[in-house]
């Protein structure tokens, strides 16, 4: 029994009705928060690996927000107007994308939210992203012994930040030796944004012993803006697992100690596949999917199975 099948078989109704035939879902869009992160794209690819098996027909639209939620808000609308049966949203603000959400709805759209959540959608599934940022930040800790001055470069209000954040402040808050000296400044969840918030931390502050960067792109900014600057007395972590990570970490030329990984398109795909089986009337027994993490460092980085293995 394929894992499709699976789902659909544990989440029926007893003598429910498809709302849509299972070979009909014909339309879709999809609308993540950049498409400038390399994450994104086997976060895409799984998506649309999991509809275009229920229907190698289904016409797939894909387009980035730029975490411009007035940018997403309009391609939702878009995405009503031509028709679509389901949206597949990558939300750049949890909350705020509500009213968007409730408008599709009322047209009978299904919301399926991936990698973030979205208020309203019908099935969410992420990375459990507080633990994420608790296991990089508590590897830091112990890195440092327990003691030292850190920094977290914060990023965009999507719920995978704020819970990397959230779970990162809480391993720091464990060691009462550690102090954070800034965890507000937001690093575009981008390598410019990194490299540019991190310019100005090493400005203010003459010694930084650990960096929590919110995604792995703002952990290699922030590395970057180290390696110009000359300062070498500090330790990263970020969230990832991305495959500029681990080659950093593989030659030995980067202060990036640790990555919590994340598979994008396995994550994805399971989301689409839950989202079409709501479209087919079936009601999932969880509505939402938290997938936990495991550390990349350069003690397992070769043993890493990375986002760009063969599927």
């Amino acid at each position: 029994m394929t894992r499709l099948k699976s789902i659909l078989a544990a989440a029926a109704i007893i003598g429910a009705t498809p709302a849509i035939a299972q070979d009909s879902v014909s339309n879709v869009g999809i609308t993540v928060g950049t498409l400038g992160n390399p994450f994104f794209v086997p976060l895409v690819e799984g998506a649309k690996a999991a509809i275009l098996k229920a229907n190698p027909k289904a016409e797939i639209t894909t387009l980035g927000a730029d975490y411009d939620l007035t940018k997403q808000a309009s391609q939702m609308d878009s995405f009503l107007t031509a028709g679509v049966q389901l949206i597949m949203l990558n939300a750049v603000d949890v909350k705020a994308i509500a009213p968007s959400v409730a408008r599709a709805k009322a047209q009978g759209v299904v919301i399926g939210a991936f990698d973030v959540s979205a208020e309203g959608a019908d099935v969410t599934v992420m990375t459990n992203n507080v633990q994420a940022g608790d296991i990089a930040c508590e590897y830091l800790a112990q890195k440092l012994n327990g003691k030292g001055d850190v920094v977290i470069i914060n990023g965009p209000p999507v719920s995978s930040i704020i819970d990397r954040v959230e779970g990162c402040r809480t391993a720091f808050g464990r060691h009462p030796d550690i102090k954070i000296l800034s965890d507000d400044q937001d690093g575009k969840a981008s390598r410019e944004g990194g490299l540019a918030v991190m310019q100005g931390l090493l400005t203010r502050f003459s010694k930084i012993d650990a960096v929590f960067g919110a995604n792995d792109p703002t952990a290699l900014g922030a590395d970057l803006a180290a390696k110009q600057l000359g300062r070498t007395e500090m330790i990263m972590a970020g969230v990832d697992g991305a495959p500029d990570v681990v080659k950093a970490m593989k030659s030995g030329d980067t202060r990036i100690v640790a990555s919590s990984s994340q598979d994008p398109y396995g994550m994805a795909e399971k989301a689409a596949e839950m989202a079409l089986a709501v479209a087919w009337g079936e009601k999932p027994a969880e509505t939402t999917v938290l997938l936990d993490t495991k550390l990349v460092t350069p003690e397992n980085v070769n043993d890493y199975v990375g986002w760009d293995a063969p599927r």
